[in-house]
């Protein structure tokens, strides 16, 4: 390891420390994260296997659903057994470019989730504002072509961000990450050089993805709305927007821990780092269990579906 000025170094490998301040809860709380990962894992699997079998729901909505059960896989695993390694045995090292690379993908797949749910209030807005031209605009090569849009978008906007770090940031004052995973505003707060590119281009990121995201996802919903309340009766008007609830419910369930959690971290300066970082974690763990829960509930096919494997499997045994 070189060093400068016998203060900065260039490690060759950081040091995460899990929750700090929680250190002997640690294995106790392994388990409920554990738990909370393996439903995760369990759910989303499951809602693609569901949608894979089940032909009446290859429709727009549902393929925009195995997005989001695909993305929140990966968020998950991309810190789960990790954080559980910590836990089981503290094996917090974690290499430079494997510091960079969990950052990515946790930044990136976030971005990503992001512009699906924008790609899905655009489905909902032709399907109630437009439904005669629903099957037409929302071809099954349109629903690819916005996924793949998503995903380039998130590339491109994170992609900069951990090759900022290695060119502009070589040097650290420490090696000790006190966070669970790769943070983006976690690691450059070590850094020993001028980290204000950084901070501005995270902050930019932030705003054209919460932001602008969020307010094009609300400016559908107020069309929707609109179109909604042009209906005759109100039991016609509940039905429609009964079709909206699982989105609006996966909407809230993504935006407002991350909303929460960004605000703490940047302004919540008498907040308890462990409080900081159990927040931090739950807004990766959150929208991967509850997703596949609240469109289980809610929707009618997937439910049906469930219930006769599960009847199936019953009668087997």
């Amino acid at each position: 390891m070189l060093t400068s000025h016998n203060v900065c170094s260039i490690p060759s490998s950081f040091q995460l420390t899990g929750i700090p301040g929680l250190e002997p809860l640690h294995m106790w709380l392994s388990i409920p994260f554990g738990s909370m990962y393996l439903v995760a894992v369990v759910g989303n699997v499951t809602i693609l296997a569901v949608v894979k079998v089940e032909h009446s729901l290859h429709q727009p909505m549902y393929f925009f659903l195995c997005m989001l059960a695909v993305i929140d896989l990966i968020l998950s695993t991309s810190t789960m057994p990790k954080l559980l390694g910590i836990f089981w045995f503290g094996a917090g090292d974690i290499g430079l470019d494997a510091c960079l690379a969990q950052m990515f993908l946790i930044h990136c797949f976030a971005t990503v989730e992001s512009g699906i749910f924008l790609a899905m209030a655009f489905d909902r807005y032709v399907a109630i504002c437009n439904p005669l031209r629903h099957t037409t605009v929302l071809t099954h090569t349109v629903v690819g072509r916005l996924g793949l849009a998503a995903l380039l978008r998130g590339v491109l906007y994170i992609g900069p961000l951990p090759l900022i770090i290695r060119l502009r940031l070589p040097l650290y004052k420490a090696r000790v990450i006190s966070h669970s995973y790769c943070e983006h505003m976690a690691v450059v707060t070590l850094a020993c050089g001028d980290s204000r590119v950084n901070n501005i281009y995270g902050l930019s990121i932030g705003f054209l993805v919460l932001i602008l995201d969020s307010m094009a996802i609300a400016a559908s919903y107020v069309m929707i709305f609109r179109a909604v309340m042009g209906l005759a009766t109100p039991e016609a008007r509940l039905k429609t927007l009964g079709t909206c609830g699982s989105h609006i419910c996966a909407i809230l369930i993504f935006y407002v821990p991350i909303a929460v959690s960004s605000l703490i971290h940047r302004f919540g300066h008498q907040v308890p780092p462990p409080v900081h970082t159990l927040l931090a974690n739950f807004y990766l763990l959150i929208p991967p269990i509850l997703n596949p829960i609240v469109y289980a509930v809610r929707t009618k096919q997937i439910r049906e579906r469930l219930l006769q494997i599960l009847k199936i499997k019953t009668k087997i045994k």
